[in-house]
């Protein structure tokens, strides 16, 4: 009798320190503004997350837009906020994978191309071919407001790629140094989105004397959560229940987001197609 209670005992403190050694779930978010306020914002919605799936969650912060792609391919993390161009690479590379959750606004994104006083543009529904010759930053190489469709749009306008366009083209890192970058007058035009300008511009850091939007894009889709297909179905229900009824309006003025809704992979197929078309992505994958 002894010599059982004493396995027993042993068997249970096993599975104590298994559960006590059990890895947290883990997400990250692309980079898209100042990492301090990503930390901030992002760490509110892992304590939100935690208390949902009733398991440990953490946040892990990323350096640029590959760096996110990466932590979920290798399963750093399972879970990302993702732009549309990121969330189609990180699914691609680990299959199974699945768009839960997007913004209310993100199947209607847009990018604003800004420009400097001093380049002589002004605003106009048309495409402005004037900037062709200026200097150009986009945001990150990864980017899908960024990058992506801005670059798209000049393509498809100018007949040409950005480098033979520009007389200098750049890359910004994120939407709020974009900003700062033409603000400044290093660059004369920038591509930014709509979003981060918004929330940029009611914090009174941008100068409509300085710079200004000379054009939008018509609207596609773009950030989602992006869930690792080898997440138990448990936890991704658990998972799209949670951020389908996040209410709390000062969890979704982080994002900024007035709610978030149903997503799936089928959505982003225009970014897919246009990821293909200007070579950022490979098309036999």
């Amino acid at each position: 009798m002894n010599r059982l209670l004493s396995g027993f005992i042993f068997a249970a403190a096993l599975l104590i320190a298994s559960i006590s050694h059990a890895q947290p779930f883990t997400f990250t978010a692309i980079p898209d503004q100042d990492e301090s306020h990503l930390q901030e914002r992002f760490n509110k919605i892992a304590v939100y997350l935690e208390k949902q799936l009733g398991i440990e969650v953490r946040y892990i912060p990323v350096k640029s837009y590959a760096a996110a792609v990466t932590a979920f391919r290798n399963n750093q993390v399972q879970l990302a906020w993702f732009g549309g161009l990121s969330g189609v690479q990180a699914r691609r590379l680990v299959p199974g994978s699945q768009a839960i959750a997007q913004g209310y606004e993100d199947p209607f994104f847009k990018t604003y191309l800004i420009a400097h006083s001093s380049s002589g543009l002004d605003s106009s529904t048309d495409f402005p071919a004037a900037i062709a010759g200026k200097t150009f930053t986009f945001g990150s190489k990864g980017s899908t407001s960024g990058r992506l469709m801005p670059e798209y749009h000049i393509r498809q306008q100018l007949k040409d790629t950005p480098q033979n366009i520009f007389s200098k083209v750049g890359f910004s890192g994120d939407h709020s140094r974009t900003i700062a970058l033409v603000q400044s007058g290093a660059y004369q035009v920038g591509a930014v989105n709509y979003k981060v300008w918004a929330k940029e511009l009611a914090a009174g850091k941008i100068d409509p004397t300085k710079v200004k939007i000379i054009w939008e894009t018509p609207p596609y889709p773009d950030y989602q959560w992006t869930l690792r297909g080898d997440v138990s179905a448990e936890i991704q229900q658990k998972l799209v229940n949670a951020l389908l009824g996040m209410k709390d309006p000062e969890l979704l003025a982080s994002f900024p987001r007035k709610s978030f809704i149903e997503a799936s992979n089928d959505l982003y197929a225009p970014i897919v197609n246009t990821a293909i078309e200007i070579g950022l992505i490979d098309a036999k994958k």
